[in-house]
């Protein structure tokens, strides 16, 4: 089972690599960049495999580079906070 299957496991597996990045030393705004391009690759080349995933493929696609900046962003806070990876599916 691939991590992308489940949302959950998404989540705990981008905030195990955001703890990961930050304890390495990088930068918030670093971080942020990274995980915009990271949402860039995943809309381009891996397609949802799940509810949650479509909704923030769909997202990603209807926004404009701020946009989608804002919910890369979005996406690393919310998997900062422990509460955030073990709630919902």
């Amino acid at each position: 089972m691939s991590v992308l299957d489940n949302f959950r496991d998404w989540k705990e597996f981008l905030g195990d690599r955001v703890e990961q990045a930050k304890q390495a030393g990088m930068e918030s705004d670093t971080l942020q960049n990274v995980a915009y391009q990271i949402g860039g690759y995943l809309s381009e080349q891996v397609d949802p495999k799940n509810d949650q995933e479509r909704l923030l493929k769909q997202l990603w696609d209807a926004g404009d580079q701020q946009q989608q900046q804002a919910l890369a962003s979005l996406m690393v806070k919310l998997v900062q906070n422990p509460e955030n990876i073990n709630r919902g599916s």
